[in-house]
């Protein structure tokens, strides 16, 4: 290990926490950091990170499919809509972390991303407009300073913004790991091999 990397079978340097989980490290190289501008997908990753308080990321990816199914693949119009009847159904689904307030928090954001969407035009445009300028970024990407960084101004002001307009479960710490896998950050070790492919991404990407 250097730096936090760990080398793999396929030659690749990859941040230390995918650790040797394949489906983990999948998540690592192909989704974590990469730019997402998908309304429903943005709404998805914000309920999932108010899923995953007290509990392993890995957790809650290998349950995002049972997820999907029970909150109807996070069509947040869809979800706005659910009634008691529904949270009755998703507090007896094991296949999902069946915890009575995030699944009332996650029906709630849904009526709030409606709300959100009327304002904004769009939760992509309200979302990535809280994007840290370079010069709010560390210079270095190590281990040690990503354990450090739990929360930043950015991830505050957009905890401050969602919680006013009636948001639930989206506290700065939970909106900087939101913040980071959808690649409004960068936080990929530098050696990693997905550092360099996702700021290529995120140079490409149109912001909204």
């Amino acid at each position: 290990m250097n730096d936090g990397l760990i080398g793999a079978t396929d030659g690749l340097a990859r941040c230390f926490w995918p650790g040797e989980h394949a489906d983990y490290i999948a998540y690592h190289d192909d989704e974590w950091g990469r730019p997402v501008g998908d309304d429903i997908r943005l709404y998805e990753k914000i309920c999932l990170e108010g899923f995953q308080s007290g509990l392993s990321w890995l957790t809650i990816l290998r349950k995002r499919e049972n997820f999907r199914a029970g909150f109807a693949g996070f069509d947040f119009r869809k979800v706005a809509t659910f009634d008691e009847g529904d949270v009755q159904r998703l507090l007896a689904d094991a296949g999902i972390v069946r915890h009575r307030g995030k699944i009332e928090s996650t029906i709630n954001n849904a009526r709030r991303a409606v709300e959100l969407v009327e304002e904004a035009g769009s939760l992509a445009a309200f979302i990535w407009s809280f994007e840290p300028k370079p010069a709010d970024r560390p210079t270095r990407f190590d281990r040690d300073t990503l354990m450090q960084i739990t929360q930043s101004s950015a991830s505050t002001a957009l905890s401050k913004a969602l919680k006013k307009r009636g948001w639930s479960f989206v506290g700065p710490t939970t909106m900087y790991a939101f913040m980071q896998s959808v690649g409004i950050v960068n936080d990929h070790l530098d050696g990693c091999h997905s550092r360099t492919a996702c700021e290529h991404a995120r140079a490409a990407f149109q912001r909204p």
